[in-house]
C-alpha cells in the first residue's frame, strides 16, 4: 500500500473519503469541528441525534457532505480524549483501516493523525499509524489455490500533520515505519510458511536473498561438516532425529564506523519442534512451525535496518535445525560437550532451543561484539508469566536492559524484566556434567532458560528476549505477529543515533578484524557449503 504524508484542510480534499475522529460523548474533535462548520452544522446534527456515540470502534460513513470536495466522510470514535493511550490509538487507527478497506475507499486521507494521544508526538501517531494499517491488512494466503479478492481493496492512504513545519519529522517517520512494517511482514511471511517449505535449508536461501538488497550486506552459511569440525556438539544433538540437516546461517552488515565493535542478533531457528524423544502432544502440534519466529524475527530486524541503512555494524546469527524423533535422535539422559567445552546433560530434549543458542553464543564471541542479543521462543512458562502483551526480558547489564525496555516503549512492542539472579542457577547443576538443560521442578521454567544461556553469554553485555508468548496468536485467528521486530529495529535506530554506545566487556577489536569467514566468498555457494534441503520448529518442556 502507498503511504504520503501531507498538511492541508480537510474540507479542501478532493479524495474518495475523508477520515475524522469524533469524542465520547458525541464530541467533534479539532479537524472534525472544521468540517462541520463549512457543512453549517451537518455532523454536529448527526451527532444530536445519536448515530454514533464515539466510541472506541464505532464507525459512521457519510456521503455528500455539504462544502466538502471528498466523495465521503468516514467519522471514527475515539473515546474520551483524556484517556487516548497508545493501545486505544492503534485500535481507532485499525477500526478506521478496515473499515475504509471493506467499504471499496481505495484511497483515503486521514485525520486520525491528529488526534490527542496522551505523551505523544507526530513522529510517533504517523509510525503508529502506518505500522499498524499494514498490520491491519496483512493476509496470508501464499498457499491458497483460491485467494479471497477485494474488488476495490484500499490502496492508498495520506496521513495528514496539523502544520507543514511538522512535514519533515513525519516523513523521516513515515520512512522509519515503512521499512519495519515491511520487516514484520517478512518475518510473518517466513513465520507462517509450513515447515515442509520453511527449513534450515530455505531460511538459509532466504538469508542469502537479503544480501541483494544492500552491498555492505554478506552472508555465509555452516553447513553439517562444517559444524561438526567446529564442535557445535550441542546443535547437532538437536538435528540428529531430522533428515533435514542443520545450517547455521551468519549474516554482516558494515555500515558502521571502521572500529565500532558490532551488535549480534542471534535467532533461535527451529522449524519445526515436535520435542524430539520427549514428544510433544498431538494437539496444537501443527503450530510447532513457528518456533523459528526468532531467526525470522532477526532477518526482519536487520532487513529494516539495511532498509533505513542505519550506520551501524550489525551481525546476525541464526542456528537452524528440525527436532524429530528418530533411532538416530538424542536421547534424555545424554551428554553433550558444547563448542564452548562445557558439558550438558539432555535431560529433556524438547528444551532443545537453548541448546542451539548455547553453540551461537559462543560462536558469537569472536566477533568481540559490543551487545548480544538472543530472540527466541524459549519457554511455556514465559507464556504463563507474561502471556501475550510482554516479552520476557533477562539481561546482564542494566544499561542495555534500559536500552530494550525503552524500545519496547517507544515502539509499541513492550518487553518485561524478569531477574537473572544467582539464586537460580544451582537449578541447573547435573551430577553427571557441568549443567543441565532443564531443572528437576517446574519452578521459574522462563528464569531457568535464560540462567542456561548466561552461563555461555559470560564475556559479553548480553540480553535474552523469550518472545514464546508474543511472536503468534493462536485460535481461529492464529498466525505469527511480527513481533519483536519494532523493538529490535527501534533499538538499532536508537543505537545509531547515540555517541555514547555502552563499551563492550572484551578489548575493542575493530569488525574488519579476521572474520570466522572470508568476505571475498560471500554471496556466492562454495562447493563446501551447498546447500541442501532442510526444516524446522518450536520446543516443548521448558519451552514452548
Amino acid at each position: 500500500m502507498e503511504f504520503n504524508i501531507k498538511s492541508g484542510h480537510p474540507e479542501k480534499q478532493r479524495t474518495a473519503c475523508v477520515v475524522v475522529g469524533v469524542y465520547e460523548p458525541r464530541r467533534l474533535s479539532e479537524v472534525a469541528r472544521q468540517i462541520d462548520e463549512v457543512s453549517h452544522g451537518y455532523l454536529s446534527s448527526i451527532l444530536r441525534r445519536g448515530d454514533l456515540e464515539g466510541k472506541i470502534g464505532q464507525t459512521l460513513l457519510l456521503h455528500n457532505v455539504p462544502g466538502t470536495l471528498a466523495d465521503r466522510i468516514l467519522l471514527v470514535g475515539g473515546g474520551r480524549e483524556r484517556e487516548l493511550g497508545d493501545y486505544q490509538y492503534r485500535k481507532v487507527i485499525a477500526q478506521a483501516i478496515r473499515t475504509l478497506h471493506d467499504t471499496g475507499s481505495m484511497e483515503a486521507v486521514c485525520y486520525l493523525t491528529e488526534l490527542n494521544v496522551r505523551g505523544r508526538d507526530t513522529a510517533w501517531r504517523i509510525r503508529q499509524a502506518i505500522e499498524t494499517a499494514q498490520a491491519t491488512l496483512y493476509n496470508f494466503d501464499q498457499l491458497k489455490s483460491k485467494k479471497d479478492v477485494c474488488r476495490r481493496p484500499l490502496r492508498k492512504i495520506v496521513f495528514s500533520v496539523a502544520t507543514r513545519r511538522d512535514l519533515t519529522i513525519a516523513e523521516q517517520a513515515s520512512r522509519e515505519a515503512q521499512a519495519i512494517a515491511l520487516a514484520v511482514k517478512l518475518t510473518k511471511d517466513l513465520a507462517n510458511l509450513p515447515s515442509n517449505i520453511c527449513t534450515p535449508s530455505y531460511l538459509a536461501e532466504q538469508a542469502k536473498a537479503l544480501c541483494n538488497l544492500h552491498e555492505k550486506l554478506t552472508c555465509k552459511v555452516l553447513n553439517e561438516s562444517h559444524l561438526e569440525k567446529q564442535g557445535f556438539n550441542a546443535m547437532l544433538a538437536v538435528a540428529k532425529g531430522s533428515e533435514q540437516p542443520p545450517r547455521l546461517i551468519v549474516l554482516e552488515y558494515r555500515a558502521g564506523k571502521k572500529n565500532d565493535n558490532p551488535i549480534v542478533l542471534i535467532g533461535k531457528g527451529v522449524t519445526f519442534d515436535s520435542g524430539g524423544i520427549s514428544l510433544k502432544p498431538a494437539k496444537d502440534m501443527d503450530e510447532m512451525k513457528y518456533d523459528m519466529c526468532g531467526a525470522a524475527s532477526v532477518l526482519g530486524a536487520l532487513s529494516a535496518a539495511v532498509e533505513l541503512q542505519l550506520p551501524l555494524n550489525l551481525v546476525a546469527i541464526i542456528p537452524a535445525v528440525e527436532n524429530l524423533p528418530s533411532g538416530k535422535a538424542t536421547k534424555p539422559g545424554d551428554i553433550v560437550t558444547s563448542l564452548s567445552g562445557q558439558t550438558v546433560e539432555i535431560l529433556n530434549t524438547d528444551a532443545e532451543g537453548r541448546l542451539i543458542l548455547a553453540d551461537a553464543l559462543t560462536y558469537a564471541e569472536r566477533y568481540k561484539p559490543a551487545v548480544v542479543i538472543d530472540i527466541a521462543t524459549l519457554t511455556g512458562a514465559c507464556v504463563i508469566a507474561l502471556g501475550k502483551p510482554a516479552h520476557g526480558l533477562m539481561c546482564n547489564h542494566n544499561p542495555l536492559t534500559n536500552e530494550l525496555l525503552n524500545a519496547g516503549r517507544f515502539s509499541g512492542d513492550r518487553a518485561w524484566e524478569l531477574p537473572l539472579w544467582d539464586d537460580y542457577q544451582d537449578q541447573l547443576d547435573s551430577r553427571f556434567a557441568d549443567m543441565a538443560n532443564i531443572s528437576n521442578n517446574r519452578e521459574a521454567g522462563a528464569i531457568l532458560g535464560a540462567c542456561f544461556l548466561s552461563r555461555f553469554a559470560k564475556k559479553f553485555h548480553w540480553a535474552h528476549l523469550d518472545i514464546a508468548g508474543t511472536a503468534w496468536i493462536t485460535g481461529k485467528e492464529k498466525g505469527a505477529t511480527g513481533r519483536p521486530v519494532p523493538l529490535l529495529t527501534q533499538f538499532l535506530i536508537d543505537r545509531s543515533r547515540d555517541d555514547t554506545m555502552i563499551a563492550p566487556l572484551s578489548p575493542t577489536t575493530a569488525i574488519s578484524s579476521p572474520l570466522p569467514f572470508d568476505p571475498s566468498e560471500d554471496k556466492r555457494a562454495d562447493e563446501e557449503n551447498k546447500e541442501l534441503p532442510s526444516a524446522e520448529l518450536p520446543s516443548a518442556e521448558g519451552e514452548k
